[in-house]
């Protein structure tokens, strides 16, 4: 993976839960220029705190906006880098299958997974 992608932080949630409940905890306390998030952390408070840090919010917006919001198309195509790291960490059984009783340790184990990743010479 690039250097400039690393993944920083993970939250665990429920499966019922929506994406955008754990936005503003996975930028808390980062400096960034811009933060790039699919269709699913697409909402007004989102977006406002991240310009308010004085970074650009490139969310593609949902498809029943009344009005369409600008986004950078061309900064939005590397969210791709992300989503083929979520794919190596489900290669993993243990990720894949959440065989862990406990949400803790089930974590601890994303984590080591992901420093493996991050860390193999590709």
């Amino acid at each position: 993976m690039s250097d400039n992608f690393l993944p920083l932080r993970f939250t665990l949630t429920s499966g019922q839960r929506h994406d955008i409940t754990q936005g503003p905890a996975l930028i808390a306390g980062y400096t960034y220029e811009s933060v790039i998030a699919d269709t699913a952390y697409d909402s007004d408070a989102f977006r406002a705190e991240i310009t308010a840090e004085g970074a650009e919010a490139v969310i593609r917006p949902r498809k029943n906006r009344t009005e369409d919001r600008p986004y950078d198309e061309v900064l939005y195509k590397l969210r791709n880098v992300i989503e083929r790291f979520f794919h190596r960490l489900k290669q993993y059984r243990q990720v894949a299958t959440r065989y862990d009783k406990y949400a803790v340790q089930y974590l601890g184990f994303v984590y080591f997974a992901a420093i493996l990743i991050t860390t193999k010479k590709m």
